[in-house]
């Protein structure tokens, strides 16, 4: 009898590009400057990406946005999340706080824009000039996902 071993490869993933974008705005300003400069309407998820790592909970925010004219979904997400910790210490409060990110080998990019769809490179990079152009925005670029250890992160 023959066993078939299935990898996760090995299912249907939907294709899509993936946008590295570093920024210093907050989520919300960076959604409402794309959807200026790109014509979208990103609007903020009913629930934020969350994952427990280490015993500790992670939440990312996250913007979606359906384009049914092209057929594509987009999402805006939030690589860092902070957390404050506070202990007392000989009757002081100290605080400290601590970063997690949702994909750890990029820590440097501050948010993703993820276009599920078979997008042409083109487009893709079109997209990218017109966040480029975005005051504020230091850079945005192209990332291969499949050079991302953690890109199941991606999958939802």
């Amino acid at each position: 009898m023959q066993v078939y071993a299935l990898e996760m490869d090995d299912f249907c993933e939907e294709p899509y590009s993936l946008i590295g974008i570093h920024s210093t705005l907050e989520d919300y300003k960076l959604a409402y400057l794309i959807n200026q400069n790109l014509n979208t309407r990103f609007y903020k998820a009913i629930k934020d990406l969350e994952f427990k790592r280490d015993k500790k909970k992670a939440s990312f925010s996250i913007y979606n946005y359906e384009n049914t004219n092209d057929g594509f979904n987009w999402f805006l997400i939030a690589n860092s999340y902070r957390r404050e910790n506070q202990t007392v210490s000989n009757e002081l409060l100290l605080t400290s706080e601590t970063k997690t990110y949702l994909i750890p080998e990029k820590k440097k990019v501050d948010f993703f824009l993820k276009i599920c769809g078979d997008s042409e490179y083109d487009f893709v990079m079109k997209t990218i000039q017109k966040i480029i152009n975005i005051e504020n925005v230091i850079t945005a670029y192209s990332i291969d996902k499949n050079t991302l250890k953690s890109r199941d992160f991606l999958i939802f």
